[in-house]
């Protein structure tokens, strides 16, 4: 597991970046998140923990859920 903050939101989109604690940045959809979160509530800054799985665009987070 990973642990990043939520970098930015495309809410129209269903789409958002982390920043992980690693420097990477890495991609995620709303599909995504783990059932705990709710798309829509997610904010610039939030702490979350993922995984990262292969994608034809390169890793994407997966299982993306709240650290706190």
């Amino acid at each position: 597991m990973l642990t990043g903050s939520v970098k930015k939101i495309v809410s129209d989109r269903g789409f958002g970046f982390i920043a992980a604690d690693d420097g990477q940045e890495y991609f995620f959809h709303r599909s995504g998140l783990d059932s705990s979160l709710e798309f829509d509530a997610l904010g610039a800054g939030e702490r979350v923990t993922f995984e990262i799985e292969r994608s034809d665009k390169g890793p994407r987070a997966r299982g993306v859920r709240s650290a706190a």
